[in-house]
């Protein structure tokens, strides 16, 4: 018997100094992030500096003090300024408006000083992304969450501003756009996979998106939403039926060759869950939704761990709020809108 309780002992130290072992290298890899999650924020912030820098220059020699100079010359303050959790709008508020600047008022040497800092942000946020990315790849694993290996150190965060690589940009207009957090009855969302058409090459980076789209002339949101769950999945239902709009996301991207800024409201809705079909996609849909998957909380982290965006970025955390919303007694009390990512 005490032959037993030593070798069980023996077993239980060896496992003990095993997952010791293993927390430590874990909190030493994690510590490593972050530390390189800092540095790309640096790096991204002074290369967002130096754009504001010739943003100014620009101001000063393509208007000569004229309102539209002084105007990005408050742009370029602005976003200099802005906190962490309003720089994301300054800086995309300032790629709009040096897209109107048109270069044949510049001089050579400034326009290629513009375009080498719009090309050192679109690397340095690249490289950001990615330090994000593989930090939160490894946070947002059960045994480092439940060891708290991560520590106190708060979560990274993306930064997402449009790129632009042409001085010849449209400004970027605002679409509302309405969209459906599609729930079925064991409360997984229903997203779509997706991925930049005007990439063509198959190699565009996919990711994942809930069903919706812009609202047309003459729609209120609720029937916009309604109509583009039925082109999307083949599901209709009344657009008195969805509940919202409970959050908003603003976002400016590329997509298809253009900047988009869209205004997103979100509604919910809950239904039992069906094979979408895609009987009702337009030409371009067919061209850039590429499947679709039912994801509860779980999988939607396993998605991202592997490097897939799914959009919104809080969609996992507030999946437990919209199956509330969802499950809430009628009628329901129109409330604020949440402000999502």
């Amino acid at each position: 018997m005490t032959a037993w309780l030593i070798a069980a002992a023996a077993v239980l130290a060896a496992v003990v100094v095993l997952i010791a072992f293993w927390a430590y290298q874990t909190a030493h890899r994690l510590d490593r992030l972050h530390v390189r999650y800092d540095l790309s924020w640096e790096a991204l912030d002074g290369a967002l500096g130096r754009r504001a820098v010739v943003a100014r220059a620009v101001a000063a020699d393509a208007y000569a003090g004229a309102p539209q100079g002084r105007r990005l010359t408050a742009l370029a303050l602005a976003a200099e300024r802005a906190p962490r959790n309003a720089r994301e709008a300054a800086e995309n508020e300032l790629s709009a408006a040096l897209a109107l600047v048109d270069p044949a008022k510049l001089p050579t040497a400034l326009v290629a000083e513009l375009a080498d800092a719009e090309a050192r942000v679109l690397l340095a946020r690249r490289f950001h992304n990615d330090a994000v990315r593989d930090t939160l790849a490894l946070r947002e694993r059960t045994p480092v969450r439940l060891l708290r290996l991560g520590g106190t150190a708060a979560l990274p965060t993306y930064f997402e501003i449009a790129e632009t690589s042409s001085r010849d940009t449209e400004p970027v207009k605002p679409r509302t756009s309405a969209r459906v957090v599609l729930l079925d009855e064991n409360g997984a969302v229903l997203l779509l996979c997706g991925s930049d058409p005007a990439a063509g090459n198959g190699a565009a980076p996919r990711w994942w998106f809930t069903v919706g789209g812009a609202v047309e002339p003459g729609e209120t949101l609720a029937q916009a939403a309604a109509r583009e769950l039925a082109e999307e999945t083949g599901l209709r239902v009344d657009a008195e039926a969805l509940i919202g709009p409970v959050w908003r996301r603003d976002a400016v991207f590329d997509f298809n060759g253009a900047v988009m800024h869209s205004q997103e409201m979100f509604f919910v809705y809950r239904t039992a869950r069906f094979e979408p079909t895609a009987t009702g996609h337009t030409a371009l849909e067919r061209r850039y939704i590429h499947g679709h998957r039912w994801c509860d909380g779980t999988a939607i982290a396993e998605l991202a761990a592997a490097g897939e965006a799914v959009y919104p970025r809080q969609l996992g955390e507030l999946l437990d709020q919209a199956n509330a919303l969802a499950d809430a007694p009628a009628p329901r009390a129109a409330g604020p809108t949440l402000q999502i990512r």
